[in-house]
């Protein structure tokens, strides 16, 4: 008898099952248990008997994970904004805030019908990546803000890549308590205070923005609802701490919206920090936090390249800085990395849970 083969079909389903039931890990690991049940009964319970779970099963993308399409992530967020908008009655009464516990079942029928009932729907969620703006992040992103400054002296050019709806861009807008010290405008509307450990970064530096920009392939309009309401069905659903920093944050972008451009992240890069920079006594600052590893080789290789190319003309007055917040593979999950010309020193300054959530902060080494 000849042992049976796997169809290209088959393994492209069985990729994407591995697809949802690893990011149910990474929901459990992240402290969202709802989204983890949700990924891991998609994964065992997803069949082809509708057009989207079709679709779902056999993924054209090619990388349906975490680290490649976020597959899981997109029909999570599509589910996840049916449910917000009570466009399906049964479907929202088992997500968190109507109901206490979900059995799989009852969630898998839910969702078939969903998935039956709503084809365009998802479809538009299936077309683009998620854009989960966290805004936990700029807590993390302070500390290097504040080192930057603390360094070099001078006011800051804030430049984003993956900038999503650009709410980490006014990180400056939050207030902030790290530790037993506090930083920011007393009167912002939200206030940031992760778990810390280690030195409270330099909260005494003279902190000033002079400009600020962000680009996305795909950035997200704050002023329109719709936009709105995409941006928080990426949140996940029974994270209500995470769901309030966000609605805050926007109302605190939409007084004074960040500058951002629709643009490939390399090509952007390229143009807007230039070799020779136009203003003396200001440090620019390339930016970025979870979202370097969804980038192509090609991609990173000319950002890495451009970079070593101003940093190569950067002088005491003209400094230049890269300030890294990206996912490693070793707990607490994130590191936050600066490095820094004119003379190209490179240092790890934090160590932090991807979303912010707790700080283990090392100051320079």
């Amino acid at each position: 008898m000849e042992a049976s083969s796997t169809s290209p079909h088959q393994a492209v389903a069985i990729r994407v099952r591995e697809a949802f039931n690893e990011q149910a890990g990474w929901c459990a690991k992240l402290g969202s248990p709802f989204t983890a049940l949700l990924c891991s009964t998609l994964a065992e319970r997803l069949d082809e008997s509708t057009a989207i779970g079709s679709r779902v099963l056999s993924w054209p993308g090619g990388d349906p994970t975490a680290q490649g399409d976020a597959l899981p992530l997109r029909l999570c967020g599509a589910l996840h904004s049916l449910a917000r908008s009570n466009q399906e009655p049964g479907l929202t009464a088992l997500y968190p805030g109507a109901a206490s516990q979900v059995s799989p079942n009852d969630l898998w029928l839910a969702v078939r019908g969903a998935l039956e009932r709503n084809p365009s729907h998802f479809e538009t969620y299936l077309a683009t990546a998620p854009q989960t703006n966290e805004v936990g992040r700029s807590a993390v992103l302070m500390c290097g803000f504040l080192e930057i400054v603390k360094r070099v002296g001078l006011p800051m050019q804030l430049f984003e890549i993956g900038a999503s709806a650009g709410l980490n861009l006014i990180a400056d807008r939050y207030r902030y308590r790290f530790g037993d010290v506090e930083w920011g405008d007393p009167q912002a509307a939200l206030l940031l205070e992760p778990q810390w450990q280690g030195p409270v970064p330099p909260v005494e530096a003279s902190f000033r923005v002079v400009e600020r920009r962000g680009c996305d392939v795909a950035p997200l309009d704050i002023s329109i609802a719709t936009e709105r309401a995409r941006l928080t069905s990426y949140v996940w659903a029974d994270q209500k701490d995470r769901l309030s920093r966000l609605e805050t944050a926007v109302e605190t972008a939409l007084r004074d919206p960040p500058r951002l451009e629709r643009m490939e992240a390399a090509r952007w890069v390229e143009e807007r920090i230039r070799e020779t920079p136009e203003q003396l006594g200001q440090v620019r600052v390339l930016f970025h936090s979870v979202v370097w590893r969804y980038f192509s080789p090609e991609t990173q290789q000319r950002i890495e390249a451009h970079m070593e190319r101003c940093g190569a003309r950067a002088g005491s007055y003209t400094p230049l800085a890269w300030l890294r917040f990206e996912l490693v593979d070793t707990a607490p999950g994130a590191t936050l990395t600066l490095k820094l010309w004119p003379t190209g020193e490179e240092s790890v300054l934090a160590y932090a849970q991807p979303h912010g959530r707790s700080i283990v902060h090392l100051g320079r080494l």
